[in-house]
């Protein structure tokens, strides 16, 4: 292995003890070649836990939400939504219309579209749609949602047949049972790690475990835009839906961009979780488990890292987790901008 990749797993590592997680993975992928492949620790903190491996799936948290976005891109390109400032009054007839308002389909997968949801269960809005952002879960819902109606099949479903399927992945799934080849997730370092399991694996929930294998393939799809080998599994314009800028203009340039849920890289703002070295086009999911899946096409780069503890970067040195986020992303750019 290249030594200027040392760096970046020394790093994955350092975080990965800081952070109290029992497992870390880091897979690189250069112009279709994988130049980093690392494993270490092992399936949960309990003793005599299964050691990580290639076959290891994490539980990819909100990361899932890049599949969802796939989905959604989909949808726009075949029509099935007209255009993505289409109002969403026109998509969701069991809410209040008052409510909606104004805003669109735009809105719901750029996170600007100002909803939240009480502990009771009511949705109400933060702010006017557009003109804000806010990271919520909602959206998410009401998305997947739609594109069951939509297909008259689940998130899930639309994928397998159109994409996990023709490119054989195995180790890509909305997981309701325990098996031996799926990471535990830690929530307190001084309690076992558990499964994360779904109650259903129709994509309403967040049990979606993927190989970091498989998971850097997703990213190496996007970054191909569908062409994998020759052969065109997603329309291009479909990836470029998903994956370029569709956030509305914002009055305040602190927020950060997206396309269809990624994180995407146009002028670098104080809220973004991409760093400032990463060049523009570039795209990025995260997860609260640990997960990130970074896309730089300018370098022909995909990174996928995993962890399995929720709520990672938070306490080290007192620092913001925006600023491990950034700090990694950085370091990908400088290895690969030399």
């Amino acid at each position: 292995m290249d030594n200027r990749y040392q760096k970046l797993i020394s790093w994955v590592e350092d975080i990965k003890d800081r952070n109290h997680c029992s497992a870390s993975a880091l897979l690189i992928l250069k112009n279709d070649e994988m130049v980093v492949e690392h494993y270490s620790g092992s399936h949960s903190n309990a003793e005599g836990a299964l050691p990580i491996t290639q076959c290891s799936q994490f539980n990819v948290a909100s990361a899932r939400k890049s599949y969802l976005g796939l989905a959604v891109a989909y949808a726009v390109h075949e029509g099935k939504i007209k255009s993505l400032d289409d109002y969403a009054v026109n998509y969701f007839e069991e809410f209040d219309k008052e409510l909606l308002g104004r805003m669109t389909i735009r809105h719901l997968i750029t996170h600007s579209h100002g909803l939240n949801e009480d502990e009771n269960g009511t949705v109400y809005r933060e702010f006017n749609a557009g003109q804000g952002w806010a990271y919520r879960g909602i959206n998410v819902l009401m998305m997947t949602q739609l594109i069951k109606r939509l297909y008259n099949q689940s998130v899930p479903g639309l994928l397998h047949t159109r994409i996990f399927s023709p490119l054989g992945y195995k180790e890509t799934a909305w997981q309701t049972d325990e098996n031996e080849k799926l990471v535990k997730v830690i929530c307190n370092p001084n309690e076992e790690a558990t499964f994360t399991l779904g109650h259903s694996n129709d994509g309403t929930e967040s049990n979606l475990h993927v190989s970091a294998r498989e998971f850097a393939q997703w990213g190496n799809l996007h970054l191909r835009k569908g062409n994998i080998d020759g052969e065109q599994i997603v329309p291009k314009e479909v990836i470029e839906i998903a994956t370029q800028v569709q956030s509305p203009v914002y009055k305040s340039e602190e927020n950060p961009l997206n396309g269809a849920f990624w994180y995407v890289q146009g002028t670098p703002s104080l809220k973004s979780e991409i760093g400032d070295r990463v060049p523009k086009g570039a795209f990025q999911i995260i997860g609260v488990t640990g997960p990130t899946l970074l896309v730089i096409p300018e370098y022909n780069v995909v990174v996928a890292k995993m962890y399995n503890k929720r709520y990672n970067y938070e306490g080290i040195n007192g620092e913001n987790y925006l600023y491990y986020l950034r700090e990694f992303s950085n370091l990908v750019a400088d290895t690969f901008s030399e």
